[in-house]
């Protein structure tokens, strides 16, 4: 779920429905394991471990949010005041981005499952970190929200 009104945006990064699927896989393997212990309890068991994990993965599905002039992406938050460039990435982007050649003193917020994403510049001196890459299911509205908050800050 994502909103843009004025300069805030919303979006909490959900497992895919793809994942949630292939999670099912869980369900035979723990199936198999456990029938040899304990059969009648084989099949309650596969299903607690689905939603175990499942329910884990929703739960700690990060945020990405622009609200009041601070840009937040999981637990980091910064002023948009301190963000400068906004470049978006593709797939082939994304994985040049965060691959070999990246700083490590970058800020990542990366889930497997979404392919595209954004990389804005840090320019705050004080800041060791260069720039954050995020992966986003809407990078062209987030990018819209960070220079429309941007130019609000610095207005």
């Amino acid at each position: 779920m994502s909103k843009l009104s004025s300069s805030n945006y919303r979006e909490r990064l959900w497992p895919s429905p793809g994942l949630m699927i292939a999670l099912l896989l869980l369900l035979p393997a723990v199936y198999m394991v456990i029938t040899p212990i304990q059969a009648s309890l084989a099949i309650p068991i596969a299903i607690g471990v689905y939603l175990l994990i499942a329910g884990s993965l929703v739960l700690m599905s990060p945020v990405v949010q622009i609200s009041d002039g601070v840009f937040s992406a999981g637990s980091a938050k910064i002023p948009v005041s301190a963000l400068g460039e906004v470049e978006l990435l593709d797939d082939a982007g994304l994985r040049r981005a965060i691959g070999p050649g990246a700083d490590a003193r970058a800020y990542l917020l990366v889930r497997g499952f979404i392919h595209r994403g954004i990389r804005v510049e840090v320019t705050d001196e004080a800041d060791p970190t260069p720039y954050w890459i995020l992966t986003t299911r809407r990078p062209q509205q987030l990018a819209a929200a960070i220079k429309q908050a941007n130019a609000a800050a610095k207005a």
